[in-house]
């Protein structure tokens, strides 16, 4: 599925680097794990090979993929949840771990909505963060752009 070099998203963390294939044991058993480096903050992840695609590693989209996501940033016209704040960032959290860029886009939107009504919660402003760095790293690789002109575009997209 990935090979040395490649660049996949890891769900919640952002983009990253496969650096190495490894063998472990682990509980007795070997297994084959892609090491992975997150380029956000140089985490190291270790991601089972059998299990890459259940835990939600994947490739990076394609430029007709960041255009969908251009576009569900782009839709005004849905109801905004008026949940407690703590439940709206439970299911935004959820959200951000499915690892779908859409779904991220989704949350993204959403708070930025809700931000021109009322302030958001420490929570809120943190998943916000969350999400805007991760559809920025991931939009500006699909694109191959600079991060500010991604920016620049998720402006224009919201606005």
């Amino acid at each position: 599925m990935f090979n040395i070099g490649d660049m996949a998203v890891y769900p919640a963390h952002g983009v990253g680097v496969i650096e190495a294939v490894e063998n472990k044991v682990i509980g007795g058993e070997e297994k084959t794990f892609y090491v992975m480096r997150i380029l956000e903050n140089n985490m190291t992840v270790l991601v089972p090979k059998d299990s890459a695609e259940r835990v939600g590693l994947r490739q990076i989209i394609t430029r007709e993929e960041a255009q969908e996501v251009y576009h569900i940033l782009s839709q005004k016209e849905l109801s905004i949840n008026h949940q407690t704040w703590n439940r709206r960032y439970r299911e935004y959290m959820e959200k951000i771990k499915s690892g779908s860029i859409f779904e991220v886009a989704r949350v993204y939107r959403d708070l930025h909505l809700v931000r021109q009504s009322k302030p958001l919660s420490y929570g809120e402003r943190k998943l916000f963060d969350t999400a805007h760095n991760l559809l920025v790293q991931e939009l500006s690789l699909a694109e191959g752009l600079e991060e500010k002109e991604v920016e620049e575009k998720i402006r224009k997209a919201l606005s």
